[in-house]
């Protein structure tokens, strides 16, 4: 734990950030961006904070889980680079924010978590992650009290090795079971006695580190998190997975020069990406496993990596027969166990009254994905379809749609900054909606592209005219730290004519950029209605072969 560490970023690299940000406020007022005001303990400021119009709309969809990496502090890092992370609906990191950490303190931290609560519309998520630190600590549990706070894995591992050391250098094989026991163990009695029997069988009963870390396993180890939502996708994972938005683009060579371009490469990538997972969600579809319809069911609803995951729980039922051992009325309990593995057997209690379910193993309080456990007893209760208090929707195909996004814009604030930013995403989502429908077929594509090129032309003769208000941002720096949105109804008038030009250049480009992936998109299509064209002639010839053959 480090104590108020001011770090200096070099050759006005905390400018360079700041001339960044404010352009991109300037060009998109949904752009939130703010800095820690001078204090007699943090000269020059300590962080500053940003999150752009997509982290913030994405907040709203998926902000029930939240990460904060702060590997900077652990990797001497040139640049101390952190990041608020999320999980979206293809089980992929999304980004709710960064910040640059120049004081490493207490109330850094303070108001860092402050500063992004109110860029998030004040919206607590229900569990956040974290490296185990005092600082952080202290800070989560006074801006976020309502919030369940874990220590990341990743984070207790790494220290375990380092206060450890002698341990694992002399004992190969601790460092094995001391994950087993973390990690496999299914109940707290289990963990409890397979805790002990590790320090007894290694010596270390009196160990101040492993004593330290066993008074805070309520806050680290999987068995005690089981019954708040994270969203792991694997019960025995938990680690958190704090470095995946930016690994691979942010590291401990990176430079603050180089920083902005990195973190605008991680964002293209991971929107790509993301793009791509729904296009294969929409347009492909997922092979059936067994004649169950609540398997048709789930394939419609999930997205296709939610489905695998869900599929591969309703194929286990098969081998986790159900079996009843009491009945109370409108309570069942039933014990469901492998076939060979009684001894890992889980408990589920089924209300039939409610068509509501709990299990031991507690994977659907943990993940929001059912487990095999309640599916058995669905299965031997006859229950043919997932009631909709199982079909969580934020892992649902359909989680931003309009109703959603309405719902999720009526908690906003209502300020002008907060509307341009459900504007700004409308907008958004209905430009992807005709980059995935465009690429179905060149005849489509030619009509998108034919639409979009309209409804530019249509924005710039607008824009020209100077029609309607437009809505400006800034943000104060001070002690009070308030966001400050004023009405610029003048705006229009004094715009100038090359600012116009800008606008319509800016709009062309965003266009072009359309019009490539959408290229991209169909030279793909077209490759493999080529591939299936090519399999079909040479099927076709090998049935006339084989009829030929038949013939002779």
């Amino acid at each position: 734990m480090s104590g108020g560490r001011p770090r200096s970023l070099g050759g006005g690299g905390q400018h360079h950030v700041l001339d960044y940000l404010k352009r991109m406020q300037s060009e998109n007022p949904a752009f939130f961006y703010a800095t820690q005001p001078d204090t007699d303990h943090l000269p020059g400021g300590g962080t500053i904070f940003w999150a752009d119009a997509t982290a913030r709309m994405n907040y709203n969809y998926f902000g029930d889980t939240v990460f904060l990496d702060t590997s900077y502090r652990t990797h001497r890092y040139r640049v101390p680079f952190a990041s608020f992370t999320g999980i979206n609906h293809h089980g992929q990191p999304v980004l709710f924010g960064c910040a640059l950490i120049l004081n490493d303190s207490e109330s850094s931290f303070i108001w860092l978590f402050q500063t992004w609560l109110r860029a998030m519309s004040g919206k607590q998520p229900i569990s956040i992650t974290t490296d185990p630190d005092h600082f952080i600590q202290t800070a989560v549990s006074r801006i976020l009290p309502e919030t369940r706070h874990r220590y990341s894995k990743q984070g207790i591992l790494r220290e375990t090795q380092e206060k450890l050391a002698h341990i694992y250098r002399s004992h190969p094989m601790f460092e094995t079971e001391f994950k087993k026991c973390i990690n496999e163990t299914e109940t707290i009695d289990e963990f409890e006695s397979s805790w002990q029997s590790l320090l007894q069988r290694y010596y270390v009963m009196d160990n101040e580190w492993l004593q330290s870390m066993y008074n805070a396993r309520q806050q680290w180890v999987t068995v005690y998190l089981r019954d708040t939502f994270f969203g792991e996708l694997s019960v025995t994972d938990g680690s958190g997975g704090l470095n995946s938005f930016f690994d691979g683009y942010v590291s401990a060579s990176t430079t603050i020069q180089m920083l902005i371009k990195q973190y605008e490469k991680a964002l293209a990538s991971w929107h790509e990406k993301e793009l791509k997972a729904d296009y294969d969600t929409t347009n492909t579809t997922p092979v059936l496993k067994t004649p169950s319809p609540m398997e048709k069911q789930a394939a419609g609803l999930y997205t296709r990596r939610i489905f695998m995951k869900f599929q591969d729980e309703l194929v286990e039922t098969l081998a986790n027969p159900a079996t009843k051992i009491d009945d109370s009325g409108t309570i069942t309990t039933y014990r469901v166990a492998k076939f060979g593995e009684g001894h890992k057997a889980h408990t589920v209690c089924f209300n039939s009254f409610e068509m509501k379910a709990t299990c031991s193993c507690q994977m659907f309080e943990y993940s929001g994905i059912i487990c095999r456990h309640i599916l058995a007893v669905f299965r031997a209760k006859n229950v043919l379809t997932l009631p909709s208090q199982y079909v969580l929707k934020r892992w649902t195909t359909n989680v931003k749609s309009r109703a959603v996004l309405d719902e999720g814009a009526s908690e906003l604030p209502n300020d002008s900054r907060e509307s341009l930013t459900v504007r700004y995403n409308n907008l958004r989502q209905e430009a992807i909606k005709y980059v995935e429908e465009g690429a179905k077929s060149i005849h489509i594509y030619n009509v998108a592209m034919d639409a979009l090129q309209e409804a530019a032309k249509k924005v710039s003769d607008v824009k020209n005219r100077g029609s309607g208000s437009t809505q400006g941002g800034t943000l104060t720096n001070g002690s009070s730290q308030e966001l400050h949105v004023a009405e610029d109804n003048t705006s229009a008038t004094f715009q100038s004519v090359d600012e116009k030009q800008k606008k319509i250049r800016e709009l062309t480009a965003e266009l072009e950029g359309t019009n490539q992936r959408c290229e991209v998109y169909r030279a793909n299509l077209l490759a493999v209605l080529k591939d299936m064209e090519e399999q079909k002639l040479k099927l076709s010839v090998k049935v006339q072969n084989a009829r030929l053959s038949l013939k002779e």
